[in-house]
Formats: C-alpha cells, structure tokens, sequence
C-alpha cells in the first residue's frame, strides 16, 4: 500500500500566503472605514455612511460597538425616509439604531421614542383606514409592522379582520331580517353593528326598519281604542316596558319579548309580524 505523498511545500506556503495578504487586506480596509465613515458623515452622503457602517460592523469583532457615526447616519436617514413615505425602510433604519444602543442614555432614550411614535403613527393610520371601510388598505398598513417582526401588528390585524367579518354577517342577517318583515328582530340585528362603515351601510335599512315599527305602534294604538279584542296588551305600557327593558342593556328584540311577559302577554307570529297579546282568561 502506497504512503500518501505529502503536500509541497510551494502549495503550502502559496495557501498561507493568500490567507496572509486577505486577512491584511481586510486590516487594512477596517483601519480605512471609520476614516471614510467619517468623512461621508461630515458630507452628508447618508448612503455611502450606511455602507461604510456595515461594512466595519461587519468586519470588526463580535461584540465592538458600532460606530458613532454610523448612528448619526441611521438617524438621519431614517426622518428622510419618513418624511418621504418610506415607512418601511424608515422603521427599519430606526429600529437598527435602537438595537445598536450607540449613544447617550438620553439619545437611546429619544430613539427608542421615536421608534415607538412611528409604530403608533403606523397603528393609528390602520385603524383610520378600517373605519373608513377600507380593510384591505388597512392590513396593506399593518404589514409593514408585522414585516418587522411586531406581533402587535398581527395581533391587531386578527382582531380587524374579524370585527368586519362579524358586521359583515350581521348585515346579511340584518336584511334578511327585512326581507321577511321581521322589524323587531331587524331592530334587533341593526344594532349588533358595531363598525362605523357597516352603521352607514345600513342607514336605508334602519329607515325602512324605524318606519315600519312607527307604521306598527300607530296601528297598535289605534285599535286598541277598540278596533282591536279586548285581550291585546296595551300598546303605551307595552312600550314603556320595552323601554325600561332597553334601558337595562337588553337588545330591542329581547326587550319586546321581555316587556310582553312582564305585562303578562304572550307572543303571537301573526303573518310576518310578531305581537303581544294578552292571555287569555
């Protein structure tokens, strides 16, 4: 069996002499960088200080501060990118400087509340779109926190999501509710709405729904002069206790059903329309 020839000596000295010149080569690059750092600092040249800004954190041993220069820049950088709408990378230079804890304790202070104004700038923006009815636009807002690893931002865009789902649904129960001429529970379904867009949306229905229980109360009153049996609940009483029931926090629906009992009646589906009619004797 033959011995494995061992390697040259030339390739040997080659291969360390090529790690050599690299590894001087990147000494040498890292003790050119805070110089050029500094010069496009003072120049203003905000993209080459964020590149040089890497490039030595990158270089430098784990654990080195960054430079100060290269916080000043991310500062900078970062109300550019706000003022001009670049929220994203705004929000990205920002919290890359907060994470950097260069600085005074009173700078760090103001960065980490700045980062904090942004976000609820962010929030806020959201939520303006989502009440106008815009959920799509809203969430478009709201990744921008999630992009950035913000739970809150998800959280917030789960709980958006649903609370339109749920008017959505209560809408479509809303005027089915109509469609059949149930006014007492459309009444009912109307204010289990809770978003602003869909409280707008429905404001036909609401008219169609407050006309037709007037149209019922005014018919109620009438007959019960005696155009009605003798055993119909009295419509002011009736009303009253529906009232009261309101009052206490019921829905319209379960407080009809309610005042009805309380005045001893019963309720009675005559046709499409629900009424109270007293009990027999």
């Amino acid at each position: 069996m033959a011995l494995r020839r061992p390697l040259p000596r030339f390739w040997l000295i080659a291969t360390l002499g090529c790690v050599a010149i690299l590894c001087g080569t990147a000494y040498w690059w890292e003790r050119q960088l805070p110089q050029r750092l500094r010069d496009a600092a003072k120049a203003g040249d905000l993209e080459a200080c964020l590149r040089y800004g890497e490039q030595l954190a990158a270089l430098r041993w784990l654990g080195n501060e960054a430079p100060l220069e290269q916080a000043v820049c991310r500062r900078r950088q970062a109300q550019i990118m706000w003022n001009a709408g670049d929220t994203s990378k705004a929000l990205e230079l920002q919290a890359q400087l907060v994470n950097s804890t260069v600085g005074t304790k009173a700078q760090q202070a103001a960065d980490r509340k700045q980062l904090q104004d942004w976000r609820r700038e962010v929030r806020d923006k959201a939520l303006s779109q989502f009440r106008a009815g815009d959920l799509d636009k809203a969430l478009a807002t709201l990744s921008i926190l999630e992009a950035r690893g913000q739970r809150t931002g998800a959280q917030l865009s789960d709980s958006l999501k649903e609370t339109w789902n749920r008017n959505r649904i209560d809408h479509e129960r809303l005027q089915e509710r109509v469609r059949r001429r149930q006014w007492w529970e459309a009444l009912s379904a109307l204010n289990q709405l809770d978003h602003p867009w869909w409280q707008r949306h429905a404001l036909p229905l609401r008219r169609q729904i407050e006309t037709a229980i007037k149209d019922l109360r005014d018919q109620q009153s009438h007959t019960s002069h005696g155009d009605l049996p003798d055993h119909t609940v009295d419509t002011e009483r009736l009303n009253a206790a529906v009232e009261q029931r309101i009052g206490e926090g019921m829905d319209p629906w379960s407080a009809f059903v309610a005042g009805c009992s309380d005045l001893g009646g019963v309720l009675v589906e005559e046709g499409p329309e629900s009424l109270c009619k007293a009990k027999g004797p």
